[in-house]
C-alpha cells in the first residue's frame, strides 16, 4: 500500500513499513493541496496527527483511501463515523503518548509553583540589573509534594498523571463521567511495585479541594471549567489543560487570574489554534506550550510503531 504520513512519522516506523513491502511517501502536503496529492499518487493510507483535517469533503474527494490513522488519542480532526460508513478503517494510538502528556503536565505545574514561566521571561531582561528584586518577587514559591492533585478524566492519560502525583507524595482526587475504581501500580527500576486503589469522587469535590488540577477529557460541546468552577477553586490552586481547547472558558480563566482568584494556569491547547488569543499569550500567570503534549522522541517512536503494526495487520485482511 502507498502511505502518506502527512504530519510526520518516526524513521523506525517508515523502515518497518517498507520492510513489509509498503511504500511510504514521507511528505508534508498543505491542506488545500492534499486531495490532489492523494489522488495523483493513489494513496491508500493517510496518517495524521492534530494538524491535518480529514473531513467529509476530503474523504469524498479521495476514493483510494482505505485507512485513516491518527497518531494520538483524540480524533476530533477526523470525521470518523463518516469514514467508517464509507468502508474506511480508522485507527489511532490511544496509549502511545500518555506518559509524555503526563510529564508535560507536571513540567507546567513545577513551572507555575516556582514562577519559572515568569522568571524565564524576566531574567534575560532584568537579570543583570534587578537580580535581588526578582529573587524577592519569586520568594512565595511552593512545592508539589504533599499537595492534593485533582484529575478530571480517569482514562489512560489521567492514570499516568496520577502515577507521577503518587510518586511525589501527593493526595489524589479524581472524577469521571462514570463511577470507577482502579488499581494504580507504580513500577520501580528494581522490579518493586506499589499498588494504590483509587475511586472517583464528584467533580465538585475535585474542584473545591485540589491544589492542582489537570484536565484529561475528550473535546466537549460546552465548557467544563467556567466561571462557576473557577470561583470554587482554592486561591493558591493551579489548573492545567493538556487535553483539548474549549474545555476551559479562556475568558473566565483570564478574569480569574487577573482577579487573583487562582494562583496560575497552564495551557497546551487553545480554543483558537493555531492563533491563541493575545490576552493568553501575554499573561504572566499562564504557563504556555504549543500543543506539544505527545511530542517527545519516545512517544513518537511508540506512535509510529503502533500505527505501523495496525497497518500491516489490516493489509493482510
Amino acid at each position: 500500500m502507498k502511505i502518506l504520513p502527512n504530519d510526520g512519522i518516526s524513521l523506525s516506523a517508515i523502515e518497518f513499513l517498507e520492510k513489509e513491502g509498503h511504500e511510504v511517501l514521507n511528505h508534508k502536503v498543505a491542506q488545500e493541496q492534499l486531495a490532489n496529492f492523494i489522488n495523483d499518487n493513489n494513496i491508500d493510507v493517510l496518517l495524521v496527527r492534530s494538524a491535518t483535517q480529514v473531513r467529509k469533503e476530503l474523504i469524498d474527494q479521495c476514493p483510494s483511501i482505505k485507512i485513516i490513522g491518527r497518531g494520538g488519542v483524540g480524533m476530533d480532526n477526523i470525521d470518523v463515523q463518516y469514514a467508517k460508513e464509507k468502508g474506511i478503517h480508522v485507527i489511532n494510538t490511544p496509549a502511545a503518548s500518555s506518559r509524555s502528556v503526563a510529564e508535560l503536565v507536571f513540567a507546567h505545574m513545577f513551572s507555575l509553583y516556582r514562577y519559572l514561566q515568569d522568571s524565564n521571561r524576566n531574567m534575560p531582561l532584568e537579570g543583570d540589573t534587578n537580580f535581588a528584586a526578582l529573587k524577592k518577587s519569586y520568594s512565595g514559591a511552593m512545592e508539589l509534594g504533599g499537595k492534593t492533585l485533582g484529575v478530571i478524566g480517569f482514562g489512560r492519560i489521567g492514570v499516568e498523571v496520577i502515577k507521577i502525583g503518587l510518586s511525589l507524595g501527593m493526595k489524589i482526587l479524581v472524577s469521571d463521567v462514570n463511577d470507577i475504581t482502579k488499581t494504580i501500580t507504580l513500577d520501580f527500576y528494581d522490579g518493586q511495585q506499589v499498588h494504590f486503589e483509587i475511586s472517583t469522587v464528584p467533580m465538585e469535590e475535585v474542584i473545591k479541594n485540589s491544589d492542582v488540577i489537570s484536565v484529561h477529557i475528550p473535546k466537549q460541546n460546552k465548557y467544563v471549567i467556567g466561571e462557576a468552577e473557577l470561583n470554587k477553586m482554592k486561591p493558591n490552586a493551579i489548573i492545567v489543560n493538556a487535553s483539548r481547547g474549549g474545555i476551559i472558558d479562556e475568558v473566565a480563566l483570564i478574569n480569574a487570574l487577573n482577579e487573583d482568584k487562582i494562583f496560575g494556569a497552564a495551557l497546551d491547547v487553545f480554543e483558537k489554534e493555531p492563533k491563541p488569543e493575545i490576552t493568553l499569550l501575554m499573561n504572566p500567570k499562564l504557563s504556555l506550550s504549543p500543543h506539544i503534549g505527545g511530542n517527545t522522541k519516545e512517544a513518537q517512536e511508540r506512535v509510529g510503531m503502533e500505527l505501523a503494526d495496525q497497518i500491516i495487520e489490516l493489509a493482510k485482511k
